[in-house]
């Protein structure tokens, strides 16, 4: 198949080979040959031999380093938290990728953290900046104010919990129970 730039191609489509171009914006290299990641319009940039496609309907929303995320916690094993990012706070649109993302203990907050337990619990809703990507895994950081839980659930009874006027704690209405949280600047109840 020989492409030209302005070509139609769906994802998948192959464009060339890597000795003939280099994948450039939403093109991939599959065992040599470059292929579309996208639908969109190939664009061919015969001086620097670099072959891209230039989307659709706008570009996919794809994470970049410092964007603002809201994921739920799916693990808290030792040192790190599991979180699966649900979506980006500034873009409305769905993300691109189903994101898997950690956070290390040292990353929750400015200061000591004992426990990965008195920050973040099984089900709680987050907001996160992203510090690190590598392709559809991510490490995020809470250490800013308004990054930490903005939604929990008692461990007791599931009860959407408030916050106390003690820093970092929750109180469960329902079986007066209070438990530790890294609580966002911007946690609704």
């Amino acid at each position: 198949m020989k492409v030209k730039s302005g070509d139609f191609v769906m994802p998948g489509d192959i464009l060339g080979v890597t000795e003939q171009f280099l994948p450039d914006e939403w093109t991939y290299d599959d065992d040599g040959y470059v292929k579309s990641a996208i639908p969109g319009e190939v664009s061919i940039d015969n001086k620097n031999k670099t072959i891209s496609v230039l989307p659709s309907r706008g570009n996919p929303n794809l994470l970049k380093l410092g964007d603002t995320v809201y994921g739920q916690v799916r693990d808290v094993r030792g040192q790190r938290a599991m979180i699966d990012i649900e979506s980006s706070k500034y873009n409305e649109r769905g993300l691109a990728l189903p994101y898997m993302a950690a956070i290390h203990i040292s990353q929750v907050k400015n200061g000591y953290l004992e426990k990965m337990t008195d920050a973040f619990r099984i089900g709680d809703i987050i907001e996160a900046k992203v510090t690190k990507i590598m392709g559809d895994n991510l490490d995020l950081n809470t250490s800013d104010k308004e990054c930490g839980v903005v939604k929990a659930m008692c461990t007791r009874c599931r009860a959407f919990m408030v916050p106390t006027e003690k820093k970092n704690e929750l109180y469960c209405e329902v079986c007066d129970r209070k438990e530790r949280r890294k609580i966002s600047s911007e946690y609704d109840f």
